[in-house]
């Protein structure tokens, strides 16, 4: 079996994959902040850690693996939804949350193993602050708790800022119960109106960055093998969660590997409300681009470069694997999937490489390989490729419509017919394929049956 090579943030290098149990594979990713619907940019870093999840129980064994990804269920943000709407925050995360679920599997993402929200793991989060309290790392101060950044040394290591630029990038909020302006909040206190908790400090509600910590060590441990996320979050967030982490549990190493995707372009430009390309996930879906079609367009470039989603991506993804569901259909699953889709992957989770491959068994008519390796990336498999399954059943009869234009223009050199036909057809959304053979005419994702109405 070839060696997974993951490209290690801690580390800045590419990096055999080691894992400290190979009978207990474990990864920890962070999830979403729920209090509305997954933008598409929120979809990267989903299906990458999905593939990577696929790739490690290929290698180590479904049962081997162990993926969680948590759910922030208490935010300000969250706060601010319920007041501006007046409805519960329950009501609001808990809805958030199914939308979520929804719309990643509508991409493909399988569930991860592990899927805890901030609000179940309070105690948790209390006693590891405690903790770090009482060895010197965090203090209290008008009714919040704060951790010292200064005690620990390391802080800075993952992201690589100098303290100028981790004061600008931390947006650090001037409060005069801190010690030290990078000080970040572990927790802080809540009014009435307010979601909050009984602790040592008062009535209150953790601050973002302890979740993710507490949540790992209770469900991972003190070390475990990847973290993964968007270099969005590279800092403060995980730059945080690592100083608390080794603070409070210095006899574990946290997270061995780092793994950050890059950021998401529309059209060549950033997302953004004010430029009208911002949509979500659902907007996509609704807009009758499929699941699938997001899937691959993502996967056709590597994690670690910025992604740009076109229009004519999305088109030219539906073609491709309109085209693969033709040739794979009826095709048994129990293929192994190729080993040089296995080693792309391997290498630091190319699937661009991976997906070059796929074009190349589709070539040489290898179905059975074809299938069984985009199945493994979350592709070709029956519950995304509904959308492909055209009505062709009567093309047949439209292929040879045109086999005999073609058969009596070649008598009579007069290939109008043939013409008017190649141009409907391809109106109507359909692939033309002629040969010596014959013809197929193959659906494409915009088949429209109605268009060919009256040609018979």
């Amino acid at each position: 079996m070839v060696p997974i090579k993951l490209h290690n943030t801690k580390t800045r290098q590419k990096e055999v994959f080691e894992p400290i149990d190979p009978k207990d594979v474990r990864m920890y990713v962070c999830g979403p902040t729920v209090y509305d619907r997954a933008h598409i940019g929120n979809a990267r870093p989903v299906i990458v850690f999905d593939t990577l999840f696929r790739l490690l129980r290929h290698v180590y064994g479904a049962e081997h693996v162990k993926y969680v990804r948590n759910f922030t269920d208490v935010d300000d943000k969250i706060n601010a939804r319920a007041a501006e709407s007046g409805r519960s925050i329950q009501d609001i995360t808990e809805e958030t949350a199914g939308w979520y679920l929804e719309d990643m599997a509508a991409v493909g993402a399988l569930e991860p193993t592990e899927m805890p929200r901030a609000t179940q793991y309070i105690s948790q989060m209390i006693t590891m602050i405690e903790a770090l309290i009482k060895k010197g790392h965090a203090y209290a101060a008008d009714g919040h708790v704060l951790f010292a950044v200064e005690s620990y040394e390391k802080y800075g290591a993952l992201s690589g800022r100098s303290v100028d630029e981790m004061i600008a990038g931390a947006r650090v909020e001037v409060a005069s119960y801190k010690r030290n302006p990078m000080d970040f909040v572990l927790w802080k206190p809540s009014d009435a109106d307010l979601p909050g908790w009984e602790s040592p400090w008062g009535r209150g509600r953790p601050g973002w960055h302890i979740e993710c910590s507490a949540m790992a060590y209770d469900l991972l441990g003190e070390s475990f093998d990847i973290h993964g996320g968007g270099n969005d979050l590279m800092f403060p967030h995980h730059e945080n969660e690592v100083a608390q982490s080794c603070c409070a549990h210095p006899e574990g190493g946290f997270a061995n590997v780092w793994m950050h995707n890059e950021m998401l372009q529309v059209e060549g430009k950033k997302m953004s409300k004010s430029l009208g390309n911002f949509f979500t996930v659902r907007d996509l879906l609704d807009q009758g681009v499929p699941g699938e079609v997001i899937r691959f367009v993502f996967l056709s470039t590597h994690y670690g470069k910025p992604m740009d989603w076109t229009e004519k991506k999305a088109k030219e993804a539906a073609a491709t694997l309109c085209k693969w569901h033709a040739l794979t259909e009826g095709v048994a699953r129990d293929v192994t999937p190729s080993d040089a889709v296995i080693a792309a992957l391997s290498d630091d989770l190319n699937t661009a490489g991976a997906i070059t491959v796929l074009h190349r068994l589709a070539a040489e008519n290898d179905a059975g390989a074809l299938k069984a390796s985009a199945m493994m990336m979350g592709l070709l498999t029956e519950e995304m490729g509904a959308w492909a399954q055209k009505d062709t059943a009567d093309l047949s009869a439209y292929e040879n419509l045109l086999w005999e234009s073609r058969r009596a223009a070649m008598e009579t050199k007069d290939f109008s017919e043939v013409d008017r036909l190649k141009t409907a057809y391809l109106a109507a959304g359909l692939e033309v394929r002629m040969s010596k053979e014959g013809v197929e005419l193959v659906a494409g994702p915009d088949f429209d049956p109605a268009k060919l109405e009256g040609l018979l």
